[in-house]
């Protein structure tokens, strides 16, 4: 939810209707619509439609955002029911038992996709989005160390709980610890290692960690953290005395990728010490905003008083929340997906989407200007930043200079301890084909040669920071 202050913004001329005479009569020259303050009368509603459809052109084009991970397109068939099932709330299950059991079923699709124990009864639900799944998996960790504490006979008042992750992890983590009072132990970057990996995840744990979360796909260059290696360094921990530490992955982009793409790849709930993953359905699910899903191995690892049950049709469905009322229709158009695409449709997309990421990253490896950081071949996303050759500007000039033929394409600095490496990212997503790959690399190329006319000698060309992942 976003936060507005109180402070007025500065005024603006009003819309000015340029049907007034055919839409309203008797109101004067013209049929103003203030903008921060309700109208007095009704506004017809093309009228409404066109002012604001109008006003939304202001906007960039979702297609050509190469920063976002988020769906920009889906099929007209899924958009017919998502419009459909706009109006059902997915918390009242008696209402609406088939949407509650279509959650079900997606829940099942996906503990199957991870090799839960038991995907036919998995434990597990949909979100708004990863970041809520991730504060939901967050807590079952915190509840259940806080209940391990108490069967030691420790005291709560005194010890704090921390949570260990690399700090390239999404700040959703950072909200997490903050709203719940857990310490973040952030390990920094060093050199070469930009991800979390398996010794200084285990130097960061103690008897007080209650997780630690390996990343399937860093948002930073597209990186799978080694979760495997994570997990058995903390199985040899244990095993030797050490304390004996969950595993939380968060899949929010990687969770629906290597499935598909690394069968052989084993990051999830064939790895014992995973306890939880959660994914977001609105990225590499294929769906629009919002929806994500956690998933726990079973029930035992989701503490009992953290669950709702809500009664429908004489019988209870346990619910697990931050929210409570939200529309079905981004969860039936994630079933629509399954159902539509099965394993190999999935496969079929998401490998078209790295076979892009992979043939845009080559093309410009090879230009003399760059170097590339990661080249797409685990998430379809590739970060690069500039070459040895190039004094007269940098990552952020080239990321204005495309923005100004349409073109959002994120430029920043990596986190601790290596904020000297600025870089641009590329997300490729399902609908950016090859076609527009070649277009964009036609104008990254434009790009770079009017900046390289452009700089002189005695300052570097820039442009803003602050992208925020």
């Amino acid at each position: 939810m976003a936060l507005h202050s109180g402070a007025s913004k500065p005024t603006r001329t009003p819309h000015t209707n340029p049907f007034a005479l055919l839409a309203a009569p008797a109101v004067g020259d013209a049929f103003a619509v203030p903008q921060h303050a309700l109208h007095d009368n009704p506004v017809p509603p093309d009228m409404a439609y066109q002012l604001i459809k109008e006003e939304l052109l202001l906007d960039g084009s979702a297609r050509l955002n190469l920063a976002t991970f988020v769906t920009t397109w889906m099929e007209p068939q899924a958009l017919q029911l998502m419009s459909e099932c706009a109006d059902k709330n997915m918390i009242d299950k008696d209402e609406y038992p088939q949407t509650a059991e279509i959650e079900r079923r997606c829940v099942s699709i996906i503990a199957d996709l991870w090799h839960a124990p038991n995907p036919e009864d998995a434990t597990g639900c949909s979100t708004t989005g990863s970041s809520e799944a991730c504060m939901l998996a967050g807590l079952a960790l915190k509840r259940r160390w806080e209940a391990k504490v108490r069967a030691e006979g420790g005291d709560l008042t005194v010890r704090k709980p921390n949570l260990v992750m690399g700090i390239n992890v999404q700040v959703c983590w950072d909200k997490f610890c903050r709203y719940w009072d857990v310490e973040p132990r952030l390990v920094p970057m060093e050199g070469d290692r930009v991800y979390l990996d398996a010794p200084s995840a285990v130097a960061a744990v103690d008897e007080n960690t209650i997780g630690v979360v390996a990343i399937l796909g860093s948002t930073f260059d597209g990186r799978y953290e080694p979760v495997a290696e994570i997990s058995a360094a903390l199985d040899k921990l244990a095993a030797d005395g050490g304390p004996d530490i969950p595993l939380h992955v968060d899949g929010a982009s990687g969770g629906m990728i290597a499935p598909f793409l690394d069968p052989d790849l084993e990051w999830d709930f064939r790895l014992p010490r995973v306890v939880s993953i959660n994914t977001s359905g609105h990225k590499y699910g294929l769906v629009y905003p919002g929806v994500g899903w956690i998933i726990w191995r079973d029930k035992e690892h989701l503490p009992e008083e953290l669950v709702f049950n809500v009664n429908y049709l004489g019988g209870n469905m346990p619910t697990f929340a931050l929210n409570f009322s939200r529309p079905g229709s981004e969860v039936i158009a994630q079933y629509y997906n399954f159902f539509r695409l099965g394993r190999s449709g999935y496969t079929a997309v998401q490998q078209s989407s790295r076979n892009v990421a992979l043939a845009l990253s080559g093309k410009i490896g090879e230009r003399p200007e760059f170097r590339l950081i990661t080249k797409g071949d685990e998430l379809p996303v590739f970060a690069f930043t500039t070459s040895e050759k190039v004094t007269g500007w940098d990552v952020f000039a080239l990321s204005r200079r495309m923005r100004e033929r349409g073109w959002q394409v994120p430029a920043y600095t990596f986190p601790a301890n290596r904020e000297d490496l600025a870089v641009l990212r590329v997300v490729v997503r399902n609908g950016f084909s090859m076609d527009l790959a070649e277009l964009f690399f036609g104008e990254l190329v434009a790009a770079v040669e009017s900046l390289n006319e452009e700089a002189g000698s005695d300052k570097v060309l820039s442009g803003p920071t602050g992208f925020r992942h």
